[in-house]
């Protein structure tokens, strides 16, 4: 991805979720296009974000911009005994605020997240993205991200 030459979202911060901004992800993650409405409870996302801490180098971020969540993403950075070693990291669960799309905040926690793959030296960082998400796959293709290989999915029940 190419580096902007200055901040154009100077009141963005992007940093670990805590506790208090579950309900702001969760919000996120009711979209249309996510999750349409049907998303965890606060405990139950509680739950499940207090696991996050058992595995090493996964976490779940949240760009802030005025105390106010508007976007989310997880990343996991995972060690490989392949590629000599090199760990990777996957991206998951990308989301931002319908009101603050195209405004620069998905790019900008891309590149977050892209600056520590890098900084753990990471080989590749990686994400899927639903075929139906076109709009998605445009954004990510014009932030860099090139299609590579196939992505296969089971359901497992």
């Amino acid at each position: 991805m190419p580096e902007a030459p200055c901040n154009p979202l100077p009141a963005l911060i992007i940093r670990p979720a805590t506790r208090a901004d579950l309900a702001g992800i969760l919000a996120l993650y009711a979209q249309p296009g996510m999750d349409d409405g049907n998303v965890l409870t606060e405990e139950q996302a509680y739950a499940i974000w207090r696991r996050f801490g058992a595995y090493p180098n996964y976490t779940l971020y949240v760009a802030e911009e005025n105390r106010r969540v508007v976007g989310a993403f997880s990343l996991l950075i995972m060690d490989n005994l392949a590629h000599l070693g090199a760990p990777s990291a996957v991206v998951e669960d990308v989301a931002v605020s319908p009101d603050r799309q195209k405004q620069g905040i998905g790019r900008a926690m891309m590149r977050f997240a892209l600056a520590r793959s890098r900084d753990a030296g990471c080989y590749k960082l990686t994400l899927s993205s639903n075929l139906k998400r076109t709009a998605a796959h445009l954004f990510y293709e014009g932030i860099g991200f090139r299609r590579h290989g196939y992505s296969f999915v089971v359901e497992p029940d």
